[in-house]
């Protein structure tokens, strides 16, 4: 090997793989050639860790037009001609390092997937993880992510309907940033990002390209975070306005028949855009970096080639037509750049002028190796797993009161309005649910649909069980867009782990992913874009297991849709699911079963232990009784048992409703702690009128789903079996303030 490691460090390539690259080239790769293949080898863009275990996901569904990894997004066919497109996304290390601008890239980032396929982005959501906010750099960051993600995706008038928001001490440094995007695009006039037809030509638009970004892919995405390195250039920085004018004008290219494809600048930038392009298209690629418009002076052709400025689209123009293009994009003030020509080659051939400064096959450049590595459970989770609740005092009744606000407040579960608030969530006037509910909802304009939208994932479950994890996270998403009323239709997911290399790591990958696998195929949803981000550790303390769910449902009358909010006085409160002291899969009940892993463990007796359960078939008719409740109009609210556990549940929806409850069934034997706290999986708390409770009980027979009576609606005070009472203004304080105490 004549390359140095400090060389190979950069582009995060390994000398075994350095000289596999020999090998396959006959010869050693040029400067630039190593720069394309330590992008596209990366584990961002080339998946060599997770891409064979990502073949356990189902991606293929009735609704499924696009799948995983064919596009820039996947899409479902809605009918009526209409398309969602949805894809979810990490900015993890960026916003570790400059949290502002990393998470704003992000939410660009996101849109540029959308709009490329043609497709008008209608809604954001995001998934956040931090370290604990009574830590002074954990503040920093949080309110840079906040800040970058609001004020990136307000100037963009895309309305942004919140998501979700977890801390824990493992994310202190190292921050999870996902952002989800939703459009709706015309079926006929999809737009693929496909490079063919030889002379056709490569037109870059949008922003001058900078020194911004440059190893973003290879180096800060593909390793772990070290204390001495100096990582601030490789964070792009985000210009929204332009990125708008991106989007109308892309947008109306879309209804033309001028171009081929269409393809953003993300990851990698122009290698990635344009290598990607052509390789789905069979095709070749010859580019004259000289043509490229710059920001900065004497940039390198590997600088031009790697930079990931943001807000660049490449679009495939057929020859002929590229007047018309031009001419398109000067009316939207964007500049656009001819830089080169599809060949029938099968090379990326990069110029600058006259000079080859790298000339490859295409398809070895898309060809890293595949790691599958030796999956082993750690001893260290058995020992947790093993964990005998019953050696924990069980609460009692006169603690009930206090335990249940220090649960609201706690920012795992307290209100995030101080997040969400800071996002424009109404413009588009589509908004039906605001944020801070299950799940966001928007109107279809012009027909009787409803788009319903949820993130969701626990790191702690995974932590504790992988496999289960992964299935709680699909499950929960769900079960929060049937809460809404809506039929689950699609799921993207971010993959966020630490290092893979490492065997404990690797093992919480593998599993995770066949938890979802599973629970995606008992549930009937298929999996149609996703990411993943993987070497997620700082100072060798890695992340909790955090798999991210983003899912998108359809509400096929919107005037059915439904809220967690308790509504009139005198309305039935029921549970639809199994009752809190018996855990679904588990014989544990009555000694804590429904405990391991809750925000109440952690918080009251200061314990990460345990593991969680779940009975997938329980949870499929649940989900389908509560959605068929709701299609009939006989449920007023509906509000799936998460964090925290039934108590909270219940004064959430008091809280949201402004109205109080009395309990008359909420304990049903076993320890008190587990039937108040107890995260119990498959469990929806509905209410309705008196009048219905009959109705109910015969739907919830006839799909085989445990039906109990909790209480009834009604004044200013929240009770249960003389358990818990409180006042609901004390209620509402502790939850409403909780997060803001933190930030002081």
């Amino acid at each position: 090997m004549t390359i140095s490691r400090e060389a190979l460090d950069k582009v995060a390539l390994s000398e075994k793989e350095y000289n596999l690259i020999v090998q396959r080239l006959g010869r050693e790769p040029t400067e630039v050639e190593l720069g394309l293949f330590g992008s596209l080898w990366s584990e961002h863009c080339g998946y060599k860790h997770s891409k064979l275990l990502l073949k356990a996901l189902p991606t293929w569904g009735k609704h499924v037009l696009v799948g995983p990894g064919e596009e820039n997004a996947g899409a479902i066919d809605i009918g009526d001609g209409e398309v969602l497109v949805m894809k979810m996304e990490s900015h993890n290390h960026p916003s570790a390092v400059e949290p502002y601008q990393g998470a704003a890239t992000g939410v660009g980032g996101i849109v540029r997937d959308i709009f490329t396929m043609g497709a008008r982005p209608i809604a954001l959501l995001n998934s956040l993880r931090f370290g604990p906010l009574t830590d002074s750099h954990n503040r920093y960051l949080f309110n840079g992510v906040v800040g970058g993600i609001g004020g990136y995706g307000n100037c963009l008038g895309i309305p942004n309907m919140g998501g979700e928001a977890f801390f824990a001490s493992c994310y202190s440094g190292n921050p999870v940033v996902n952002a989800l995007c939703l459009g709706i695009a015309d079926k006929a006039k999809m737009v693929r990002a496909r490079a063919s037809g030889k002379g056709n030509l490569l037109m870059l638009v949008g922003a001058e390209t900078g020194r911004d970004g440059i190893y973003g892919a290879s180096g800060l995405a593909s390793r772990t975070f070290e204390e001495e390195q100096e990582l601030r250039p490789t964070v792009q920085v985000g210009n929204p306005f332009l990125e708008k004018l991106l989007i109308e004008a892309c947008l109306e290219l879309a209804q033309t028949d001028w171009i081929v494809g269409m393809q953003d600048l993300g990851a990698a930038g122009l290698t990635s855009a344009a290598v990607e392009s052509v390789a789905r298209g069979g095709a070749g690629v010859e580019i004259d970096v000289g043509k490229v418009p710059r920001r900065d002076e004497n940039m390198t052709p590997y600088e031009v080639m790697l930079s990931e400025s943001q807000e660049r689209m490449l679009v495939i123009v057929k020859r002929g037509h590229e007047d018309k293009v031009q001419a398109l994009f000067d009316h939207w003030e964007l500049r656009s750049d001819i830089i080169g020509e599809v060949t029938d080659s099968g090379l990326a051939v990069i110029k600058e002028g006259k000079e080859v400064v790298a000339e490859v096959l295409v398809n070895l450049l898309l060809s890293p190796p595949l790691y599958r590595r030796r999956s082993k459970k750690p001893a260290w989770l058995t020992e947790l797993q093993s964990f005998d609740m019953a050696t924990i005092p069980d609460l009692r009744p006169r603690q009930c009161n206090s335990t249940l606000l220090r649960l609201l407040a706690s920012p795992n579960i307290a209100s995030k309005e101080w997040i969400y608030r800071q996002y424009d969530h109404q413009v588009m006037n589509n908004s039906v649910v605001l944020p801070g509910g299950d799940a966001a909802v928007l109107r279809m304009k012009g027909t009787r649909k409803g788009i319903s939208l949820a993130t969701d994932g626990n790191g702690r479950y995974c932590y504790l069980d992988p496999f289960l994890g992964g299935v709680i996270a699909v499950v929960e998403a769900a079960r929060n867009l049937v809460c809404s009323g809506a039929e689950p239709l699609a799921v993207t997911d971010c993959l966020n782990f630490g290092n893979p290399e490492k065997d404990d790591v690797y093992y919480q990958l593998t599993e995770s992913i066949k938890g979802m696998a599973r629970s995606c195929r008992e549930l009937r949803i298929p999996v149609i874009s996703g990411n993943v981000s993987l070497y997620n550790e700082t100072k060798g303390q890695a992340i909790y297991p955090t798999p991210v769910v983003g899912m998108v449902g359809v509400i096929y009358d919107i005037n059915r849709y439904c809220t967690m909010s308790f509504k009139d006085e005198g309305d039935l409160v029921f549970l639809l699911g199994a009752a809190p002291s018996r855990s679904a899969g588990s014989s544990e009940g009555a000694s804590g079963g429904a405990l391991g892993g809750s925000e109440y463990l952690e918080v009251v007796h200061h314990l990460i232990k345990g593991k969680p359960s779940i009975d997938l078939d329980l949870e499929r008719r649940v989900q389908r009784c509560c959605l068929e409740a709701i299609r009939r109009g006989l449920v007023k609210s509906a509000h799936d048992c998460s964090d925290g556990g039934l108590a909270v549940a219940i004064a959430e929806s008091c809280i949201v409703g402004d109205i109080g409850f009395k309990g008359e069934g909420c304990r049903m034997g076993g320890r008190l702690d587990d039937s108040l706290f107890g995260e119990l999986q498959s469990r929806i708390v509905v209410s309705l009128p008196a009048g219905s409770g009959a109705k109910l009980e015969k739907i919830a027979a006839r799909w085989q789903v445990p039906l109990a009576l909790l209480g009834k609606i009604g004044g200013r005070r929240v009770s249960m079996e003389g358990c818990i009472d409180l006042p609901l203004a004390k209620i509402r304080k502790a939850w409403g303030k909780g997060l803001e105490r933190l930030l002081g």
